[in-house]
């Protein structure tokens, strides 16, 4: 019975494949020589399959070299295995679409957050999109950095993102695999019923950018991002209004950050000095990304709208960043799980922040921050400059926090006098959420700042090296249960 189901079903999806209207890219001019511009004949492709009421665009074996490539509804992007999507490098006179004028102000957000149009592809406004098949996105004519403005209006035909989508519904990414993207792998705004699945994105800068979207499946991918963060959750002002992201499940996910293109050919060598970027020798400012990358799974910085309803299980974090939740601009950060985790060679396994930073619309009240569980955590090999950080500020506490079940292994070989006294500690309410902006911290294990309610039940310490700073510091917290505390096996609840 169960063969005549599966066969039965395969016959249906073919049956359905069948019904939708193919059109070939090389039928419209494409030459995929990686040479020829292809994208006026891919553009005239998906207007015509649009003009059928929708279909499949499909592309054959090749490399297809391309300035802006324009979405529209009912689509699919089919690449079959062996085809490359291009992003070519502009010209003097040819490039990408300029990017449109934003009408909210752009002091709110990041330029790279606040323009769509000047993309590998783009589509605003859109519904029922489909990108799939086993083919290649390869960002490399775009811009890797932030893309100040000034450059912009400098260079205005240069491309920003591999995939940028605003204001959309129903979107489905699967199977294809991304490389060297820009600033963004992709950047969804306001998208609502997004699942992408099966991805493997490599790249320097973000992987994938959640912005003020609902009904979100992030499941089965493997990202890997050395500077910048692999899975990013973000409620920015984009959209000229505050708007949640909310209702998220990511599972089943390889995080890392090795060097750009070395999880493709699996070699997983460590990232290179980022190019501009000085390291100060002094370990209390020293950044924590040159012997590794910045990878992780992130929700914020860009915090105006609120993070609720979300769950993250199933994934490995290998050679990067850990968990960050933080929320700086307003938004309320609440209801949210964190299960089954592994992190191996962390910079910081948890750092959670409620900040004051503030980038929204004039008297926006600062943000909350409750609800979360973190459950049946594995670190090892983790830095031992940045410890589980949880830190609110004068008068607006985080709260309701739960850790379980928490393993960690950190490298140690610390003493106090390698760190920030446990006394001056900087608050830094308005500054950009990063675990660096507190300097290296005076506990080796945990420190806890402005929390109201926090229960810690079978947190494990080991330490490879000796470190004699100590295990926990509290400061301004409140309602908080221990239980089963232990170093190297030793319990110490009682002492803390």
């Amino acid at each position: 019975m169960k063969k005549l189901f599966l066969f039965v079903s395969l016959a249906l999806c073919c049956q359905f494949a069948a019904f939708a209207a193919v059109f070939n890219v090389r039928d419209y001019g494409a030459k995929g020589d990686g040479v020829t511009i292809d994208s006026p004949a891919i553009n005239a492709a998906i207007q015509a399959a649009a003009a059928d009421g929708g279909g499949v665009v499909f592309f054959p074996k090749g490399r297809y070299a391309s300035y802006s490539i324009r979405l529209a509804s009912h689509i699919e992007l089919n690449l079959e295995k062996g085809a490359v999507i291009l992003a070519a490098k502009p010209t003097a006179d040819a490039g990408y679409d300029l990017a449109e004028d934003f009408e909210y102000g752009r002091e709110y957000q990041d330029y790279g957050h606040s323009h769509w149009k000047n993309s590998l592809m783009w589509g605003i406004g859109l519904e029922d999109i489909v990108i799939t098949g086993f083919g290649l996105i390869d960002g490399s004519g775009l811009v890797p950095d932030y893309g100040d403005i000034r450059e912009f209006r400098v260079a205005p035909l240069r491309g920003n993102k591999a995939i940028s989508l605003k204001n959309c519904h129903n979107v489905t990414l699967e199977k294809f695999t991304m490389y060297n993207c820009g600033h963004f792998a992709l950047l969804a705004t306001g998208v609502d019923n997004l699942i992408i699945r099966d991805l493997v994105v490599d790249t320097q800068r973000d992987g994938l950018d959640i912005d003020c979207c609902r009904n979100v499946l992030i499941t089965g991918c493997r990202l890997n991002c050395p500077w910048d963060d692999a899975i990013v959750l973000k409620a920015s002002y984009a959209l000229g209004k505050f708007k949640d992201t909310e209702d998220v499940i990511i599972s089943d996910c390889l995080i890392s950050g090795y060097k750009e293109g070395t999880m493709l050919n699996n070699t997983n060598l460590p990232p290179t000095e980022k190019p501009g970027y000085t390291v100060s020798p002094d370990t209390r400012t020293q950044a924590p990304f040159i012997h590794r990358g910045t990878g992780r799974i992130k929700f914020g910085t860009e915090s105006s709208g609120g993070f609720r309803n979300i769950a993250v299980t199933n994934c490995t974090i290998d050679y990067c960043g850990g968990i960050l939740l933080e929320t700086v601009d307003g938004g309320h950060l609440e209801d949210v799980v964190f299960s089954n985790i592994t992190m191996r060679g962390t910079n910081a396994p948890l750092f959670f922040r409620l900040g004051a930073r503030m980038r929204s619309p004039e008297n926006t009240p600062v943000g909350v921050f409750r609800r979360v569980l973190i459950t049946d955590i594995n670190v090892s090999d983790a830095d031992p400059r940045w410890p589980i950080l949880i830190s609110g500020i004068p008068g607006h506490r985080i709260e309701d926090v739960t850790i379980r079940n928490f393993h960690v292994q950190f490298q140690g070989g610390l003493t106090p006098a390698d760190a920030v006294p446990a006394d001056a500690v900087p608050e830094n309410e308005e500054k950009y959420p990063e675990m660096t902006m507190f300097g290296t911290i005076p506990a080796k294990g945990m420190y806890l700042r402005h929390v109201d309610g926090i229960e810690l039940d079978g947190i494990h310490f080991s330490f490879v090296k000796p470190d004699s700073r100590p295990l926990v510091i509290k400061d301004d917290v409140s309602k908080i249960k221990m239980r089963n505390i232990t170093v190297e096996g030793e319990d110490v609840t009682s002492s803390l």
